[in-house]
């Protein structure tokens, strides 16, 4: 299949966001009195919605955190953002590839898409996106549901199955699953396990550069300048 289409996640992608978070996740949720590791954060919470933390932590721990507490961590989330943010490692030049390949890109989010412009702004890659975000507040379910790359094909007037996703978690490989897409998993910080339902799986972006040239739809006008 060659690819018309390519479709970043933020968090752990495009955005080294994910070890800062599942620090400060630690680190909180310690100071609550339960316990947890940066490998605890990764290994329970990673990928996951927020809701979805506080209901594993009272699952297993009988711990009801306080009302709060969310607010708490995303004041010191972005705090922590604007001092430590940068773009994941690789990440500019895979996009210099498809640049030059002529191929279209995007960033489809579970968070808003305010908040992934944030991010990227932090990071210098919001003008190279710019008019390209698509958050979770555009479509009625987030990941896993398939709708975040269901509408990034119909805004780039591309099929599904034309579409490569590339995800860093179990929830973002099963949306692009879902929509019929394929999706190769990062795993970065991911254990690899956890990442099985994709099609490929990488240990960096790094590796993704060379491979583009053979999995994207090149314009036919840059093909005959070539």
């Amino acid at each position: 299949m060659q690819h018309k289409l390519v479709v970043f996640d933020n968090s752990g992608v495009l955005v080294d966001s994910e070890a800062l978070g599942n620090r400060l996740l630690a680190e909180m949720l310690t100071a609550e009195g339960v316990p947890t590791t940066f490998a605890d954060a990764v290994t329970h919470y990673l990928g996951t919605s927020f809701a979805d933390v506080l209901a594993t932590v009272r699952r297993n721990t009988g711990v009801t955190l306080a009302e709060d507490f969310g607010d708490r961590f995303h004041a010191r989330l972005f705090e922590t953002f604007e001092r430590e943010l940068t773009a994941m490692p690789g990440i500019h030049g895979v996009l210099d590839e498809l640049d030059a390949l002529g191929v279209p890109y995007c960033v489809a989010s579970n968070d808003t898409a305010d908040r992934v412009r944030v991010t990227l702004g932090l990071t210098g890659l919001a003008a190279r996106l710019a008019g390209r975000v698509l958050g979770a507040d555009l479509v009625a379910l987030p990941k896993p549901a398939p709708d975040l790359f269901l509408l990034a094909a119909e805004r780039f007037g591309v099929a599904p199955e034309e579409c490569l996703v590339v995800e860093d978690s179990a929830r973002g490989v099963a949306a692009a699953r879902a929509a019929g897409t394929t999706v190769f998993g990062l795993a970065s910080l991911t254990p690899r396990d956890r990442l099985s339902g994709a099609h490929r799986v990488l240990g960096s972006l790094a590796e993704l550069r060379p491979l583009l040239p053979g999995l994207c739809a090149v314009p036919q006008f840059l093909e005959a300048r070539a």
